[in-house]
């Protein structure tokens, strides 16, 4: 289940967005954003604890992006998985909206 826990969580929520305006994009950028920003922050703290002496201050801008600090499956799939989901089902939604506008 953790690593399909963000993923879940944020197709609940395109699908709250989606379902609320018909944007099902719109709830796809609001989700991923949500978790992109949240594992980004992460990655930071990490590189910050390992390499940075405890100081954000010694941080460079880059350092939630070094490949060091992203050593667990669970990490990339945080940040994949509800791109890849919530992509799917906006296009999905996408295409059954342009199918039924054509009857």
């Amino acid at each position: 289940m953790e690593l399909t826990e963000h993923t879940i969580i944020a197709l609940i929520i395109q699908i709250s967005i989606g379902l609320l305006t018909r944007n099902w994009w719109a709830g796809a950028l609001l989700a991923c954003g949500y978790f992109i920003g949240r594992e980004l922050a992460q990655a930071e703290y990490r590189w910050i604890e390992q390499f940075g002496a405890g100081l954000r201050a010694n941080a460079p801008w880059w350092a939630a992006f070094d490949p060091k600090v992203w050593t667990k499956a669970d990490q990339v799939a945080d940040v994949v998985g509800p791109i890849l989901a919530t992509g799917l089902l906006a296009r999905i939604m996408r295409g059954r909206a342009a199918k039924l506008n054509r009857r």
